[in-house]
């Protein structure tokens, strides 16, 4: 084991303690620089994958808001099909009441029969001469299918722009011939929700229709309506969504894609990957002057300290040299703690060196001394015939010797810094937000500003309400009017708190019936409702229109009154 021992060290070359300090810092340091570059490859990888991902979520995203616009053009096009006006054939009446519903939209409205003949669009004027259909096949197939269709992107006989259709075919032929109506869209209304703010530089996003032709697009790539995507580009379109890569101009990119659930369109992002590649080069830049940068200061520590070793080690040399002569010295100051403690220990042994010197020479003296006495008395033993003899003792002794991980009603109010909203604007957010407008309702009442508590409470309600009319109430009709007020009720007794009246009145709607089960949202506009404020809530399924009623105190609902 020694002789093992002997060899390992023996490997090891005679150096200055200063090379050795350098050569344990360099092979400290680089398994440490070896780590980073491993997890900055890493990162490096993951970072791709997540750009992928996010890409696929942009598409999603883009998806999303295209059907949720479409789904709005579906219940357009049903509450139009199923007009008075058009039921009784009453066409001067419908082009009036349509065009007059849809002025502040991008919408219009075609009847058309199943050759493709357009007998009404509000593009143009009652009883102006009407050109054929550009697309008359769409209405062909949805005639075909019986059920709602969209159409690709195609350049319009009438607006001569590029739109797309929304064809919904009617069970029985109109009086007037009518087949089906149509909703035209010109394509360019699509183009907020086919753009993307999160998008990194340099990306571009579009919507594709059935055919792989662009119906809009946004960003640096952009390409015109109609005009047909790469067919290298849809090859790689696997699946409703996901993500792909493809190479353009030899650079890298990268491309999201998703299909609408309930359409054929298709939302599209892609963009260059070197946007991720570029913030890597500079970490890796970084990561090499860094290093450059740490390996410098470990060097200057490990001169410095290289330095101090030496010193001590020198003064401790030259205080064992001083022993080794005899001297008595007193211990080095040096800036190493051990080397300090080491100086101290040559000191204590000089001193005691000195006394063991003189200790051995008292010896030696008393050692003469009786040898004389011996000597004289042998000397008078041979005087006298015989005598005796006497021995000497000798002494020994030894010394021995670690461095290391947050919907609109909020956004409302965090526009006003949550110092609350007023009350009318408050039902005319949550209205418009449900029906996209405002034109049936009516709103009546003082000027109240709301708490945030009360925001957020009646938000959840009036959705609640307004989603329940949209779907089965006085909204499902065009003829549906509702009314919501709100009134300050007097205190009866002297010294009781004011209350508030809300009432939200529907007319003119389909027969309501009671439900036959309570689900979330009788759960919502009833207990919740009372809980919140501490009030009283009163429905009344009157088959003339829905009557919804809370009383509670005024303090529920007050921030402050505006003047």
């Amino acid at each position: 084991m020694a002789r093992l021992g002997r060899k390992f060290f023996g490997v090891f070359p005679t150096a200055s303690i200063g090379s050795y300090l350098a050569t344990m810092a360099i092979l400290a340091t680089l398994p440490l620089l070896a780590f980073v570059v491993f997890l900055l490859l890493q990162l490096e990888r993951s970072q791709f994958q997540a750009l992928r991902t996010d890409a696929a979520q942009d598409a999603q995203i883009i998806s999303r808001g295209v059907e949720r616009k479409l789904a709005d053009m579906e219940t357009t096009l049903a509450l139009i099909a199923n007009s008075v006006e058009l039921q009784q054939g009453d066409l001067p009446a419908f082009h009036t009441r349509v065009a007059e519903s849809l002025k502040d939209s991008s919408l219009y409205v075609i009847l058309a029969r199943r050759d493709g003949v357009q007998i009404l669009n509000t593009r143009m004027p009652w009883g102006a001469p009407l050109q054929p259909m550009a697309n008359p096949g769409s209405v062909v197939s949805a005639l075909r299918s019986g059920n709602v269709e969209l159409s690709d992107v195609f350049l319009g006989a009438t607006s001569q722009r590029w739109v797309v259709n929304l064809t919904m075919p009617l069970a029985e032929r109109s009086v007037n011939g009518v087949d089906a109506v149509v909703l035209t869209q010109d394509a360019e209304s699509f183009v907020d929700l086919a753009s993307r703010a999160s998008l990194p530089p340099g990306w571009t996003s579009a919507l594709l229709d059935n055919e792989g032709r662009v119906v809009v697009s946004n960003g640096v790539d952009h390409q015109a309506a109609g005009t047909a995507m790469d067919p290298s580009r849809l090859e790689l379109m696997y699946g409703a969504d996901g993500s792909a890569v493809f190479y353009k101009n030899g650079q890298q990119h990268l491309m999201g894609y998703a299909r609408l659930p309930d359409w054929r369109w298709h939302a599209v992002v892609w963009g260059p990957a070197d946007s991720l590649n570029g913030s890597f080069v500079e970490l890796w830049k970084s990561l090499l002057a860094g290093s450059v940068i740490f390996l410098a200061v470990i060097m200057l520590v490990v001169f410095v300290a290289a330095h101090h070793l030496r010193s001590a080690i020198r003064k401790i040399a030259s205080m064992a040299v001083r022993i080794g002569k005899g001297e008595i010295v007193s211990p080095e100051r040096t800036k190493i703690v051990e080397a300090n403690q080491v100086a101290i220990a040559l000191s204590n042994a000089s001193f005691d060196r000195a006394e063991a010197e003189e200790r051995i020479h008292f010896i030696l003296q008393e050692l003469v001394h009786r040898t004389k006495n011996i000597l004289s008395l042998v000397q008078a033993m041979m005087r006298q015939l015989a005598r005796g003899t006497d021995d000497v003792e000798e002494f020994q002794r030894a010394v021995s010797g670690r461095l290391t991980g947050l919907a609109q009603s909020i956004e409302a109010l965090a526009k006003q810094q949550w110092a609350g909203i007023p009350l009318s604007s408050l039902v005319e957010l949550q209205l418009t937000t449900v029906t996209g407008s405002f034109d049936r309702v009516s709103k009546r009442g003082p000027d109240l500003l709301v708490n945030a508590n009360a925001v957020q409470n009646l938000g959840l309600v009036f959705h609640e309400l307004a989603t329940n009319s949209v779907k089965y109430g006085a909204l499902s009709v065009l003829e549906g009017r509702l009314r919501i007020e709100w009134q300050i009720l007097e205190a009866v007794v002297e010294g009781e708190e004011q209350k508030l009246r809300l009432t939200w009145t529907e007319h003119h709607g389909p027969p309501v019936t009671a439900p036959t089960r309570r689900g979330f949202g009788s759960t919502v506009i009833e207990r919740h409702a009372a809980s919140a404020f501490g009030g009283e809530v009163t429905v009344d399924f009157d088959p003339h229109g829905l009557r919804w009623s809370l009383v509670a105190p005024l303090s529920s609902f007050i921030a402050s009154t505006i003047d």
